[in-house]
């Protein structure tokens, strides 16, 4: 109603006394409030309501922007945990309070999955893994990684912390592949070699070949015969392919 423009700081601007006052010398009532009509019926709002301008801005954040999985994917060094992150192809954060959700469930193994082979139990992740692919059931976890920082940070430290069993015998924390018989092996390389004919094409090397003196002899065939192939020059000389790299 005065007509004036203000522009007020956030943390130094007008005091609560002055804006009263502008209030009192516009004529409008003190708290700011007024009378608002309901615009079906017509009819007064039992109480007033504070009227003024509201400023907001669209939050940029969008679902498509932000959703993310991962199967495998890099590795921390130090921790040997997921990285975090869609950019680096990271895995989901599991934090302390969403192991606190768990707890309340009762979900044990669920938990043990989660923070050892499914994160930092590195060779567990991998057993698991070769388990599946076996159809075996999936072995017990062992050692995360996190824990064996944790026990070089103490031993840092000066503190000689060791892990013992029910029988006071220390418990060695170093794991290895090798030590599980379990573990597939990749298959020897021997010297015979076999060869099924599936009868789609016409093979240059014989089906029944199965010793090596057979399959060098049977290759040998074979590079003769491709030596039978005649290229003249003279079919390439219309091409403009070839013809630009005799030029």
């Amino acid at each position: 109603k005065l007509g004036w423009k203000i522009m007020t700081p956030v943390f130094d601007g007008a005091h609560e006394a002055d804006i009263r006052e502008c209030f009192r010398e516009a004529g409008l009532p003190e708290d700011g409030k007024t009378v608002l009509y309901d615009g079906r019926t017509g009819e007064k709002f039992d109480n007033r309501v504070t009227v003024g301008y509201m400023y907001y801005l669209k939050l940029h954040h969008l679902v498509d922007d932000k959703i993310h999985a991962r199967s495998v994917g890099p590795y921390s060094l130090v921790t040997q945990q997921p990285l975090g992150g869609k950019a680096q192809f990271g895995g989901q954060r599991f934090g302390e309070m969403e192991v606190w959700a768990l707890e309340a469930y009762g979900a044990a193994y669920t938990l043990q999955e989660i923070l050892t082979v499914k994160s930092d139990d590195t060779v567990g992740r991998v057993k698991t893994y070769e388990a599946i692919v076996k159809g075996q059931n999936v072995p017990k976890s062992g050692v995360p990684e996190s824990f064996k920082v944790l026990i070089k940070e103490l031993q840092s430290l000066c503190l000689d912390v060791k892990v013992l069993d029910n029988n006071n015998e220390e418990i060695d924390l170093k794991q290895s592949f090798d030590e599980d018989e379990d573990i597939i092996q990749r298959p020897a390389i021997t010297d015979d070699i076999s060869f099924v004919d599936d009868g789609t094409s016409d093979d240059y090397i014989d089906a029944e070949a199965i010793d090596n003196d057979d399959y060098a002899s049977a290759q040998t065939a074979a590079d003769e015969d491709e030596g039978d192939i005649d290229f003249d020059s003279e079919d390439f000389g219309d091409d403009d392919f070839f013809a630009d790299e005799e030029e």
